[in-house]
């Protein structure tokens, strides 16, 4: 018996080192399994503990007898005489599941608190719910959540994705990665730029609507490094590798800045800022662009606009100068304020009586029949100028058609007294025939 346990032993050792698990782990296993297995028995005592001996494998069971305060007051050797046949039986299967929980446990601990971490990951499934990521010894779960809109995934694609949660379950530990996380920007910068990885430049702030647009705001701890340029590397071949493995998502790399101010603008970019207006109160900054600035401030369904307020953490409302001028006209005229009844009142600009809500709406009635007055005489005073400039055309063409009737009269008389004039000619010469 002595040999077989010996074997037994060499055998042990070869598992736990191709399974990197050590052999006290294994033992203490086995033993609680043969202690397990020995109360099964009958006459088998209520308390027991197996010992097995590192040096020889010698297995031996000892029977004990606690008081009530769980002390061990008696113990005594119970070893059964065919205990052999039975840890023979027991230590394959308990070997096994023990493997295969330190191996879940080893890779749990390998992942653990890498939650912010970035991997590189093979696809191996992929359908509407989620994408496998072979990781080499564990999976990684890809939600339709966490995926890029309209981003496909093709089997054998190498794929880089940002750790999001790790879990432990039953099976093993589950990995949850992501696509669209902004600190996947940030990671991927970290493997593209120097600078970034040794803390010298510091990306302050992100925003990022996956697969269409990303901003980051950087930071250079030396005066004598530029962050916008190491990040964009020399003819933006950095920032090109980011996003090449974002699949074409244009990315926006602005100086970060502690003067709200400044940071807005650069936010905005590239629109150019005539003025910025903060307030602290509501959190909200005013933005005035010139005319043609405006839609270009704005972006496309206001993606630029959206970026920048979440860059920046302030509400940015983006007014072009027309817009301002017409709006500083109007509260140049007056403003609305509750009186100490709590009623609305308006009160003039320029100083003068408060008007209730009825008397505001009965004067601006008044002013817009006056208005329409007021237009209906401008109206028919440019009427009555208009017909004083057409009276002389008028007068000049009548006189026109009367000189050009009399002419016609005239052609007229002279012709009827030119065909008399022929008719008594030709009397006359048919007078002396008739006389002759």
């Amino acid at each position: 018996m002595s040999s077989t346990n010996f074997e037994f032993l060499d055998a042990l050792s070869q598992i736990a080192r191709d399974k990197g698990i050590s052999v006290d782990t294994l033992l203490d296993a086995l033993a609680n399994a043969l202690v397990a297995a020995y109360k099964r028995l009958p006459d088998s005592a209520e308390e027991a503990v197996v010992t097995i001996d590192p040096e020889n494998g010698e297995i031996r069971v000892y029977g004990q007898e606690l008081d009530a305060e769980g002390n061990v007051v008696r113990e005594w050797d119970d070893t059964p005489e065919d205990f052999g046949r039975i840890a023979a039986q027991t230590a394959k299967q308990v070997i096994m599941q023990r493997i295969r929980e330190v191996e879940r446990d080893m890779k749990y601990d390998e992942y653990a608190g890498r939650e912010g971490d970035i991997v590189t990951g093979i696809v191996q499934q992929t359908d509407n719910r989620y994408t496998l990521l072979d990781l080499g010894r564990v999976e990684a779960l890809l939600p339709q959540a966490e995926q890029v809109p309209y981003e496909r995934y093709e089997h054998g694609t190498r794929l880089k994705a940002y750790i999001v949660e790790v879990r432990k379950t039953a099976k093993g530990p589950q990995i949850v990665v992501s696509r669209t996380h902004p600190g996947l920007i940030k990671r991927l910068f970290e493997l593209e730029v120097p600078e970034i990885s040794s803390g010298i430049v510091e990306i302050r702030a992100a925003a990022r609507e996956p697969g269409h647009r990303t901003k980051i705001a950087v930071w250079s701890n030396d005066p004598h490094v530029d962050p916008v340029g190491a990040c964009v590397g020399a003819r933006g071949s950095r920032v090109r590798m980011v996003t090449n493995e974002l699949r074409g998502e244009r990315i926006d790399v602005i100086p970060y800045s502690d003067d709200p101010l400044d940071l807005i603008q650069n936010a905005l970019a590239p629109a150019r800022i005539r003025e910025v207006r903060l307030d602290d109160l509501t959190g909200t900054a005013t933005v005035v662009v010139n005319d043609h600035q405006l839609s270009l401030a704005i972006g496309k369904e206001g993606q630029n606009a959206r970026l920048a307020a979440r860059l920046t953490g302030w509400r940015i409302d983006i007014k072009s100068e027309t817009q301002l001028e017409a709006e500083e006209a109007e509260w140049a005229e007056g403003e609305w304020v509750v009186d100490e009844a709590g009623n609305q009142v308006w009160v003039p600009a320029e100083g003068g009586e408060e008007l209730s809500a009825a008397q505001w709406t009965e004067k601006s009635t008044d002013e817009a029949d006056e208005t329409a007055v007021a237009a209906e005489a401008a109206a028919e005073i440019a009427a009555e100028e208009v017909a004083e400039v057409l009276e002389p055309t008028v007068t000049e063409d009548a006189a026109t058609e009367d000189a050009a009737t009399e002419d016609a009269a005239t052609e007229d008389a002279a012709t009827e007294d030119a065909g008399t004039e022929s008719e008594a000619s030709e009397a006359e010469a048919e007078t002396p025939e008739a006389d002759a």
